[in-house]
């Protein structure tokens, strides 16, 4: 971090690298180059966590900053699983579990923005947008063994609305003991 520190990068311009990684992971997927999408999935994911280093270690975060990371995030996700759908072909129970693996994505985010705007705690959770990236990223990478992508999407849908409900618990507790 000290080295990217000395450099003119800022913590922008790592997350809009990161974002357009995703969008060349997401080319891969709808060539059928699983493995490389997943390997090319976890160098974005670590842009995603260099930004915000960069931030804190330079002095430079900023509201916009936060605001550009979670809405590119938000966008990574939705172009990755978008490149899912088009790789399952239509398959109408795949299409299901990409879609409720969007929705709990979504969700879990959801739910803590909109907490912290309400003054409320609601960080908890077991399975945030790191452990999804991972997730998707092995599902990718062990692509070659059966079923190896749906199993992962559906731990996504599964833990990300777990972790949606505990996020709406804290938030609950919060307000009631705050």
């Amino acid at each position: 971090m000290r080295v990217l520190a000395r450099t003119p990068l800022t913590p922008d311009a790592i997350t809009w690298f990161g974002f357009i990684l995703t969008l060349g992971a997401a080319a891969l997927i709808i060539t059928e180059h699983l493995f490389a999408a997943g390997f090319v999935v976890l160098v974005a994911g670590f842009f995603d966590i260099l930004d915000g280093a960069l931030a804190r270690r330079t002095g430079r975060v900023t509201p916009f900053g936060g605001v550009l990371d979670s809405t590119l995030d938000r966008l990574s996700d939705a172009v990755l699983l978008l490149a899912i759908l088009v790789f399952f072909n239509g398959e109408t129970w795949l299409v299901l579990l990409v879609f409720l693996a969007f929705v709990g994505s979504l969700l879990v985010s959801y739910i803590r923005a909109r907490a912290l705007n309400a003054g409320l705690e609601s960080r908890r959770g077991i399975f945030t947008r790191s452990e999804r990236v991972v997730v998707l990223a092995l599902g990718l990478l062990l692509s070659h063994l059966a079923n190896a992508l749906v199993i992962a999407l559906a731990v996504i849908v599964v833990f990300s609305f777990f972790t949606a409900g505990q996020r709406l618990f804290y938030a609950w507790r919060h307000q009631k003991s705050g």
